[in-house]
């Protein structure tokens, strides 16, 4: 037997303590204690001999550290809880320092017991046992929806989903102290939130009972969340965005490498989209790109991804092919899927795909060449045929590197001044007489010579170069017009080809009257040329800045007419001056061509229009038009196109 003279504490200096304080041998014997604790436990006098403090709680939970702070149950008074503290004196005697708590009078003191004083307007303390909620107080049961009655002996498991536990702690762990818990929960109304639950447990009868602390973290997960969302995925059409498609190609590199296997990345671009964007709006064309990518979604396998790029080009992931079979049986499903037209509203919109391949290891090793080389192989098909497929070859980058040098050359150009005019007369049949040039551009490269329009405009126009170069352009024609005019030639008109770019600047009106202003050409000596297809792809903005154009003077002309998909609807409300017939209509092959001439001459003239047909080369071509009363013409019948300083012996001639 313990000898209570050996205490570590004088029971003097107990007794003048106000905290209720109990000194415990190693078995939970109570060997000294004061007033105020014997008046906790309902102990009439302080005799305490053989007295075990496991009378009135759980001794052995105090046992399992040296220093414990813990909740527990008071045996001897039902529904009575104990906030005790203990500390081991000397590896030897026990020091319990405790007091009573109450859920329903005392909530802002368990509250404080768990850390909980700062925000209690958010925060709400539960009591619950193995299955069912015992009680709580009205801040938890507002987070839910219910009033504490309702949730008083409810399942737990019927509002919170105690499964989730996202903690790794073992379940011996959970009679510590402060575990916490990230959980979701249902309200009443049926909405899921999220909860950070900390519990502290204590024991009665054998039981395991818990007191939790419960705070609302749904804002801040939901944020989370978002966030994430907004890293990977793509909003518009729900798909993975490029980061993580990059992230999850090169973990399947990675796993390729390891199992020896072949996967595949697909570039696909929708054909068109930039047509359609541009005569339904943008608004429409979001509604296209969500169904493009819902068409997509159903192409998602065990060894496949899909993620959206940007714009309307998409990835396509393909894992553990055997063999480029494999791939090219994906490709035609694709363009196969794609045949039948996409209804949006009262549309029905016929598109297709342009679709690049690139095999690992055979194209690249790495995330970031199997996704250019598939782009590289996309746009070559993109830029030949459209609506089908192209496999990468090594001959593709060689291309691209000759396009990559030739970009830098056309800078190269512009600064040093390379390019050149030049000019093809354009005649009226009936008087014979010159009245117009049109402006043809050319590159004089110092090392390779002339450099062919059709090989470096696309380029140009892919880059946006096409903008600075146009604007040399324009200048130049209404320059060199105005230096003829000033030479004593009889004023003729000067044609410029507008790209789609050009005409689509809002400054473009702008731009036109200042070149006209610095070289001094009057407006009616110029001619610009815009394509059927951009003169109808938005009919509310063209209207407007060809209406402000010919407010400025300025003639107006389609060129390649026929080639397009024009209608009269347009041609009756647009400021139009003059159409330029496309040299595929004088080919005598097509007899059927000849109707379509007399056509369209006779139509411009009812809508007071000239007609001026190009690519004339020979005498039969030039009786025709004469005889369906074509107003002009041009092509090598007459002449080719000149440099300025051939031309001027070309005036005097006629």
């Amino acid at each position: 037997m313990y000898k209570k003279v050996n205490l570590p504490i004088h029971n003097q200096i107990i007794s003048l303590l106000k905290e209720p304080i109990l000194i415990l041998d190693p078995n939970g014997t109570i060997l000294s204690g004061n007033k105020a604790a014997f008046q906790i436990l309902q102990l009439q006098n302080q005799t305490t001999e053989s007295l075990s403090i496991s009378s009135f709680i759980d001794f052995e939970l105090i046992k399992q550290s040296d220093e414990t702070h813990i909740v527990m149950e008071q045996f001897n008074q039902s529904g009575k809880l104990l906030e005790v503290r203990s500390v081991l004196l000397d590896n030897y005697y026990y020091c319990i320092i405790f007091n009573q708590l109450s859920l329903q009078e005392q909530t802002d003191e368990i509250k404080q017991f768990l850390n909980e004083v700062a925000a209690p307007s958010t925060e709400g303390v539960l009591m619950y046992g193995e299955k069912n909620i015992l009680d709580c107080d009205s801040v938890f049961a507002d987070m839910f929806g219910y009033t504490p009655e309702e949730l008083q002996g409810k399942p737990i498991s019927d509002i919170i989903n105690l499964k989730n536990k996202n903690s790794t702690k073992t379940e011996e762990s959970h009679l510590q102290n402060g575990n916490q818990f990230e959980l979701t929960g249902i309200r009443k109304d049926g909405k899921k939130i999220y909860i950070d639950l900390i519990e502290y447990p204590y024991t009665s009868h054998g039981k395991i009972i818990r007191i939790a602390s419960v705070k609302n973290i749904t804002e801040r997960v939901e944020n989370e969340n978002r966030i994430e969302y907004m890293a990977f995925y793509d909003e518009l059409t729900d798909l993975p965005n490029r980061n993580f498609f990059h992230k999850v190609l090169k973990e399947a590199i990675r796993e390729s490498k390891f199992n020896n296997e072949g996967l595949a990345v697909f570039f696909v671009d929708l054909d068109y989209f930039k047509e359609i964007n541009d005569t339904l709006g943008y608004s429409f064309g979001d509604k296209l790109l969500k169904a493009f990518g819902n068409k997509l979604k159903a192409f998602l396998e065990t060894d496949t991804f899909i993620a959206r790029m940007s714009g309307d080009e998409f990835l396509i992931l393909q894992r553990n092919i055997t063999s480029k079979d494999t791939a090219v049986l994906l490709a035609e499903q694709l363009i196969k899927e794609f045949e039948s037209p996409i209804k949006i509203g009262e549309y029905e919109i016929f598109t297709s795909v342009s679709i690049g391949i690139s095999l690992y290891p055979e194209n690249g090793e790495t995330a970031n060449d199997l996704i250019k080389h598939a782009d590289s192989a996309m746009y070559v098909i993109k830029e030949k045929h459209r609506n089908n497929y192209n496999l990468f070859e090594s001959s593709i980058s060689e291309n691209f590197k000759m396009m990559l040098t030739m970009e830098t050359e056309l800078r190269k150009a512009l600064k040093e001044k390379q390019f050149e005019l030049h000019y093809q007369p354009q005649k009226n049949l009936s008087s014979g007489k010159v009245v117009g040039l049109e402006a043809l551009i050319r590159w004089n490269h110092p090392e390779k010579g002339y450099i062919s329009p059709g090989d470096f405009i696309p380029l140009a126009e892919k880059t946006g170069l096409i903008i600075e170069i146009g604007d040399w352009v324009l200048y130049e024609a209404c320059r060199q017009n105005k230096e003829w005019q000033d030479a004593g030639y009889e004023p003729v008109t000067v044609s410029v080809n507008l790209s789609a770019k050009q005409f689509h600047q809002r400054n473009l009106v702008d731009k036109v009257k200042q070149v006209l202003n610095k070289t001094g050409l009057e407006p009616h000596y110029l001619d610009l040329e815009i394509t059927e297809s951009m003169a109808m792809s938005n009919e509310e903005d063209i209207l407007k800045t060809l209406h402000d154009l010919r407010d400025l003077g300025v003639f107006v002309s389609i060129d390649d007419f026929g080639t397009g998909y024009s209608s009269f609807k347009y041609l009756s409300i647009f400021p139009v001056t003059k159409l330029k017939i496309d040299k595929m209509f004088l080919n005598d092959a097509q007899k059927e061509n000849k109707a379509i001439v007399k056509s369209i001459i006779h139509m411009s003239h009812s809508l007071d229009m000239k007609v001026i047909a190009e690519g004339v080369e020979t005498v039969d071509q030039l009786l025709f038009l004469a005889g369906v009363e074509c107003d002009e013409m041009q092509g090598f019948y007459f002449s080719k196109p000149l440099p300025p300083e051939k031309l001027n012996n070309f005036f005097i001639e006629v």
